[in-house]
């Protein structure tokens, strides 16, 4: 049984240390950082990473999406790697970018909400690259911690918001930080972070250091404004191609809680709690796409100038999906495939043939120890991730077959329950903690759409035993049976619409509900 920990920062960062995870203490210098060996044989590369937000795995052109276009998106793929099986470890702005820059799972770094600052002392990956010499640049959303964009460790140059940020100014006085002033933005969000990272690359031309430019955009986050030059683009798209949550019914072991979420901020019959409706709002996310395919474009054309493109590792990620009308949902947290899966490619012409394609299971964890393996460098003992650098062209090497899957509950949005999931090639196991309801089994070879619950399918009752016993396993070995809790902040978008069934709750999922009693032993 797991264990609700409620825990002071202090105590956490107590324990966070003695169990070796997050290393957490006052800012170390890099004299003091953990010891990283150097790689026989790697030359340090240049490497650029950009970061987008909500961009779900198959909202490109190269994955067949009915009308949207985003052909430098597509030719990060077909000029090099695209991962087909890239997921988050939660589906969670905060807490997945926290987990890029440590390398550690969400219970050890112990950003488990969009609230919670990185405690102090954090070690983020970008520190190793200092100290081995690299110019390091952080542009855009940092986000772990709403009100503060102070410069952080491991990074030279600086550019960054407070919480969400917007995409045009809010007011003629509203800030950047760049480099610890405070700096007007002048317009266009995406546009103006590009172009504080191209110029910071311009500026690397004569340099003798190798250098590390982390691109993390606000895009594609609502609210959703897509540029002006982007407006209505896809006003008249035919959008009925997005599911509306059929099939997801009692009599197939849906959760309750799911069917009952469709009425709610996260639902998509009271979207944001409003009436504007899922077409509208994704026609819309799809308009915001493009400013991030044109940031993608200029990123590789200024590659392209300097005479770098070829010998620069370039990667593309998303921090975490999104549902459009899955399970009858929008947003994130689940543990559904369109929640927590996110695109991933990966260029070096230097060092893949473009558009290969990797099936294994990629995680956001393997980002920084990538990026090392990049740099010449090991990655930490204590760092959870690995090095998915060599896997395109050795795609017969040992990987992980399962994938560990958290989110914990928010009073903010409390229809979505804490949940655990283990995610491997062929099948998904997902449970639940403090909730009346059922858990979930998924044959994702014959249902990629996760409707068809085989947990009570005796032909599967040793997958689920299995899979379970996995999933406790992985999470005890990561420190992960404690259940870390934050002090709730914010208003707790709780509202249900009466107009659309909202005094109603859901049915029982088939397999919980009897029809007659099952103790004959009572007295």
């Amino acid at each position: 049984m797991h264990r609700v920990s409620i825990l002071t920062p202090l105590l956490i960062g107590i324990v966070v240390v003695q169990a070796s995870y997050a290393l957490l203490a006052s800012e170390l210098p890099a004299s003091e950082l953990p010891a990283t060996a150097k790689r026989d044989g790697v030359k340090p590369r240049n490497i650029v990473f950009i970061l987008t937000d909500d961009h779900r795995y198959d909202a490109m052109g190269f994955m067949g999406h009915p009308f949207l276009e985003t052909p430098n998106l597509d030719s990060l793929a077909s000029g090099g790697v695209h991962f087909k099986n890239a997921f988050v470890t939660t589906s969670l702005c905060s807490p997945s970018r926290a987990s890029i820059l440590t390398g550690l799972y969400t219970h050890k770094h112990r950003v488990i909400d969009n609230n919670r600052a990185v405690p102090e002392g954090t070690i983020f990956f970008p520190q190793y690259l200092q100290r081995a010499g690299y110019a390091t640049a952080f542009v855009g959303k940092w986000h772990m911690g709403s009100h503060s964009d102070d410069p952080r460790p491991g990074f030279d140059h600086w550019v960054s918001f407070r919480g969400q940020g917007h995409y045009l100014p809010p007011n003629p006085n509203y800030t950047l930080n760049v480099d610890g002033e405070r700096v007007k933005q002048k317009g266009y969000i995406t546009d103006e972070l590009t172009d504080y990272a191209v110029d910071w690359l311009e500026g690397q031309q004569h340099s003798d250091k190798p250098f590390f430019l982390y691109l993390s955009h606000k895009a594609v986050h609502g609210h959703y404004v897509p540029a002006q030059r982007h407006v209505q683009r896809y006003e008249n798209k035919d959008v009925s191609f997005l599911p509306r949550g059929e099939g997801i019914t009692a009599e197939k072991n849906a959760p309750r809680w799911v069917r009952d979420q469709k009425n709610s901020w996260h639902g998509i019959d009271f979207s944001y709690h409003s009436d504007v409706g899922l077409d509208v709002l994704y026609r819309r996310y799809c308009e915001l796409v493009l400013s991030v395919d044109d940031s993608v474009g200029r990123v590789l054309d200024q590659l392209k100038k300097m005479g770098i493109h070829d010998e620069t590792l370039v990667i593309y990620m998303g921090d975490n999906g999104f549902m459009w009308g899955e399970h009858g949902l929008i947003d994130k947290r689940v543990s559904y495939e369109e929640s927590m899966r996110v695109p991933l490619m990966m260029q070096c012409p230097d060092l893949y043939e473009g558009g290969k394609v990797v099936d294994k299971v990629i995680g956001n964890i393997d980002i920084g120890p990538t990026v090392l393996h990049a740099a010449g460098l090991q990655t930490p003992d204590y760092i959870d991730g690995q090095s998915f650098l060599d896997l395109p062209n050795m795609p017969e090497a040992n990987w992980r077959t399962n994938f560990l899957y958290v989110y914990y509950w928010e009073k903010n949005y409390p229809q979505t329950p804490t949940q655990f999931a283990l995610r491997g090639d062929r099948f998904k196991y997902i449970t639940y903690y403090g909730l009346w309801d059922t858990d979930e089994l998924y044959d994702l070879s014959k249902d990629p759409g996760e409707e068809n619950n085989l947990l009570y399918d005796p032909e599967y009752k040793s997958v689920t035993i299995e899979m379970e016993n996995e999933l406790y396993k992985m999470l005890g070995d990561a420190g992960g049976m404690d259940i870390p809790m934050n002090q709730p902040r914010g208003n707790s978008q709780n509202k249900r619409w009466q107009d659309v069934g909202g005094k109603t709750a859901a049915a029982f999922p088939a397999e919980i509900v009897v029809d007659e009693p099952v103790n004959r032993q009572a007295k």
